[in-house]
């Protein structure tokens, strides 16, 4: 570690008052621009050979490891890494590229029982469980932010506000399945991993200053330990614009040209949305065309779209339209829990007077504890507990509703009483 490092590494925190300040830098003044890794750009790893390599260094490293993946959403169809970047101390930096190297379940064993550090978890864990990478134990920066009372807590403004360093954020959004990746896009990806270790020992330690480092270790545990997420039902009921369609009919335009689209991007493996905007599919829903020539005529149907294309689209506007009712998807999706708050005083409002006095409660402790409230105890779970109050309402029971809604026990010891309050109210 440079001495500049050392410097930004001691002074990143303020020890006075509470949270952080959006303001608050470290006291050597302006950020420094970070532009180069430590070791330079490593080369990237994409043979079998030189994996065997990259995993003998790593298990042979000492102390966490900084770990992040970049994909190639808006480009290409799915969440599939195309570039893993690792750091440990006495291992230094590695860029795979999982095309050439699929299978990284050598490596993810070779880190059993090392804390992985990451920035926003939940966003990498799937498409690096999808390559066998899956941590025992993690440290999320950004969610140690969030506890932290950071206002800004994406990585480059992490890394400027604690450490003192500003990250070159510009290479952010690119198509990552490029090949080969240009020289500047690795020096981007190798430097995202190369002040993890350092962002999570100063947290670590401003956590434990403000008496939530506990709070943070039974945040990462439960996100290392959580299984993953089923796939979403009627995933075309998120088309944007879908707000527009009203009757059942075009409901069912919708799903059909969806389902298309995506067997199309799946086998052609690019974005949904570079073969058939949700804008196109909105318009083909309301317009209902009787052919291929009032088809083209609609937004984002004509002008370069080959008359082949068009004839697939209007099948599967076809089919929509000849689904007899009984089949035709219903409006609205079965709702699994209550209803929006929206219509809460009207169908219970006796239910809307809890809700708001629950979030009313919850929003003043978040505040007093500079967190967000969604940190604190998720909307949802307020939600269900307003909706349906166990019986009877004491905080026994409450605390037991608490966890079979997933949450913690930090969050059941200081949110159980409010709700309690708000539900005897």
């Amino acid at each position: 570690m440079t001495e500049a490092q050392d410097t930004a590494s001691d002074t990143a925190l303020r020890t006075t008052g509470g949270a952080p300040s959006d303001d608050e830098v470290p006291a050597h003044g302006l950020p420094t621009p970070l532009l180069e890794p430590r070791e330079g750009i490593p080369p990237v790893v994409a043979g079998e050979d030189a994996l065997a390599d990259v995993i003998a260094a790593f298990a042979g490293g000492r102390g966490p490891v900084a770990v992040d993946a970049e994909r190639a959403s808006g480009y290409r169809y799915g969440q599939r890494a195309y570039l893993v970047q690792i750091r440990r101390e006495g291992a230094g930096t590695a860029l795979i590229d999982p095309v050439g190297c699929p299978d990284l379940s050598g490596l993810g064993e070779a880190l059993t029982g090392t804390e992985w550090i990451l920035h926003a978890a939940t966003q990498d864990l799937p498409c690096l469980r999808d390559i066998g990478m899956r941590p025992s134990r993690l440290f999320d920066t950004e969610l140690a932010g969030r506890l932290a009372g950071f206002p800004r807590v994406g990585l480059g403004a992490m890394v400027e506000s604690v450490l003192g360093y500003a990250l070159e954020k510009g290479h952010s959004a690119v198509d990552w399945s490029t090949r080969p990746l240009p020289d500047p896009w690795l020096r981007y990806a190798a430097l995202d991993v190369e002040l993890l270790v350092d962002l999570r020992d100063q947290l670590e330690r401003e956590l434990d200053r403000q008496g939530k480092l506990g709070w943070a270790l039974e945040e990462f545990s439960a996100i290392a330990s959580a299984p993953p997420a089923p796939p979403r039902k009627d995933p075309w009921r998120r088309t944007s614009g879908m707000h527009k369609v009203r009757r059942r009919r075009q409901m069912a335009v919708v799903r059909e040209l969806w389902t298309a689209r995506d067997k199309v991007a799946q086998r052609r493996d690019v974005s949904p949305g570079k073969v058939l905007s949700d804008a196109a599919i909105v318009e083909a829903a309301l317009a209902l065309p009787p052919n291929a020539n009032a088809l083209g005529s609609l937004p984002g149907f004509g002008q370069r779209m080959s008359r082949r294309q068009l004839e697939q689209w209007q099948a599967a506007v076809d089919r929509a339209k000849a689904l007899p009712e009984v089949e035709l998807p219903q409006p609205g999706q079965a709702l699994a829990g209550p209803p929006p708050p929206r219509a809460w005083a009207d169908k219970d409002p006796a239910a809307a007077a809890r809700l708001s006095a629950a979030r009313a409660a919850v929003s003043a402790l978040a505040e007093q504890l500079h967190l967000p409230p969604e940190n604190l105890i998720t909307p949802d779970t307020v939600r269900r507990v307003c909706w349906e109050p166990p019986a009877p309402a004491d905080p026994d029971t409450i605390a037991a509703a608490l966890a079979g809604h997933g949450a913690r026990p930090w969050q059941i010891h200081l949110v159980t009483p409010l709700l309690a309050a708000a539900l005897a109210g």
